[in-house]
């Protein structure tokens, strides 16, 4: 057992609205990627603590869903001030630095979105909202209303940390559920930031609980949460391996889940495209944050006369760029979060060049911990790893066709359906390609790294399904105003 050791910052598990060490004292490291050093602890949740975390929110959730929604409102809001601030900013910068090795201008991106992601949150407080009508009775009503569901276990990501985990809270918590936040064993300080956020905003205590876990721990404390009768539904973040895992467990039980999961983002781009632009677009999403956004750029599908220009574009654009350790270099792109993570893309490169793909960019070695240099592959194609899972690595794979219909064939034989990309000159081209790829998220003309507005999710399979909306997080409740007088019933007149 790892004891606590008092020179390092130490994250909480947050319960009741207090902070505290689990019930047995037991603690994880956190080490940066890039330099494997330690840099902080977190409690090890036990399953005890999982048990008062999930009663306390249930307690919570009794009162909290009868609040008003202006009161609601207010602390979103507040919340949203707040974040905005340069105090959290400055601590979110320095949270995110240590744990995973992330670039300024992904703390930017982080921040900035996450404050505009709570004040949309807050305009949504008019979706709840319901409709009376008359009932097949003459002279009654039926009542339907939207009403909050319960607890929500929500588990949120390493890589976007701050937005990603207040999205996963925000929506449940705006419709009068209460939360429990499950952080990733990466970066547990960073998260635990949107716990002390909106417990600072005015949260009252218990409707947002905030749990860390040792990464051995994890697999059997979140079956016996899933299984817990008061957890009414699931939304997570992540890996589509992890999201099959706690599919099959909420399906046990008959619970609904909220799953954003991979992505393989397709660009298909035609001769008629500003090829220039494109490349730029393309480079841009494919290794930012080198590639460990689920709507990154990963497949470029080029018609035949475009890529002749395209390609050495792509390519140009990609050695300009050197992963490594950007805290000492700010311009370099951030290593991967893992050595596993690592081993597992420089494993499906060496698969595609042994399966006849070429390789344009990248010397297909991992440098160090976790770092591995941007790569840029021709000749793959479906069926390769390279092709089929996603890469969460800065590599693009190059695929060529003569026509638009292999290009949208090529786009969508995949089974992930999170965002994609479609470049044409023309834009009645365009919507007419976009039309055709089956995808949660097109753009036009632009980079696959952009969505808009909270609902955001896949289209099913390996992208998972749901969305971040007021309607996925309540329930419809019908209530029937009988008529008054006289009335015959069944059986007994």
């Amino acid at each position: 057992m790892i004891m606590k050791d008092n020179a390092l910052p130490f994250t909480s598990l947050l319960i009741d609205g207090e902070t505290r060490p689990s019930q047995d004292d037991k603690v994880f490291e956190v080490r940066n990627p890039y330099s494997g050093n330690v840099v902080g602890q977190a409690a090890a949740a036990f399953s005890e603590d999982c048990r008062e975390a999930i009663e306390t929110a249930n307690k919570a959730y009794q009162q909290w869903e009868h609040s008003t929604l202006q009161q609601r409102r207010d602390i979103f809001l507040q919340a949203a001030d707040l974040l905005a601030s340069d105090r959290y900013s400055q601590k979110i910068a320095t949270c995110m630095r240590e744990e995973t090795a992330a670039i300024d201008g992904l703390h930017y991106f982080n921040h900035h979105v996450a404050v505009a992601s709570l004040r949309d949150a807050a305009g949504m407080i008019s979706d709840l909202k319901g409709e009376i009508c008359p009932s097949h009775f003459p002279g009654g009503q039926m009542i339907s209303q939207r009403r909050a569901m319960g607890v929500i276990l929500a588990i949120a990501p390493w890589n976007v940390p701050i937005l990603l985990s207040i999205r996963a809270v925000a929506i449940p918590i705006l419709c009068g559920n209460a939360v429990i936040l499950k952080c990733s064993e990466i970066s547990p300080r960073t998260q635990s930031i949107v716990a002390e956020l909106f417990l600072e905003a005015g949260l009252p205590k218990g409707v947002l609980n905030f749990i860390s876990m040792d990464r051995n721990d994890a697999p059997a404390l979140t079956r016996e949460i899933i299984a817990n009768p008061l957890v009414r539904k699931i939304n997570f973040t992540g890996s589509d391996v992890v999201g099959r895992i706690l599919a099959a467990e909420a399906a046990k039980f008959l619970k609904p889940c909220v799953f954003e999961l991979g992505g393989k983002s397709p660009v298909v781009v035609l001769n008629d495209a500003d090829l220039d632009k494109a490349a730029r677009a393309i480079v841009s999403s494919g290794i930012y944050h080198s590639g460990q956004v689920c709507i990154s750029t990963e497949r470029v599908l080029i018609q035949s006369e475009a890529s002749k220009t395209l390609v050495p574009l792509i390519v140009a654009h990609m050695k300009d760029f050197i992963a490594g350790d950007c805290a000492e270099n700010p311009d370099r792109l951030s290593t991967l979060f893992s050595g596993a993570s690592a081993e597992r893309l420089i494993g499906y490169i060496d698969e595609a060049k042994k399966e006849g793909a070429d390789l344009l960019v990248g010397d297909a070695l991992k440098d160090g911990n976790s770092v591995v240099q941007p790569h840029v592959l021709t000749g793959c194609k479906p069926g390769m790893k390279i092709w089929d899972r996603e890469s969460f690595g800065p590599v693009l794979v190059i695929g060529v066709a003569d026509t638009v219909d292999e290009l949208i064939t090529l786009a969508n034989t995949s089974d992930y359906s999170l965002a994609a990309g479609v470049w044409s000159g023309s834009l009645s081209t365009a919507l007419s390609v976009a039309n055709r790829i089956r995808s949660g998220f097109t753009n036009i003309n632009g980079p696959t790294l952009h969505v808009e507005g909270n609902t955001h999710a896949g289209l099913g399979g390996a992208s998972g399904y749901g969305h971040f909306d007021v309607e996925s997080f309540t329930d419809m409740r019908r209530i029937v105003i009988h008529p008054e007088g006289p009335a015959q019933y069944p059986l007994v007149g």
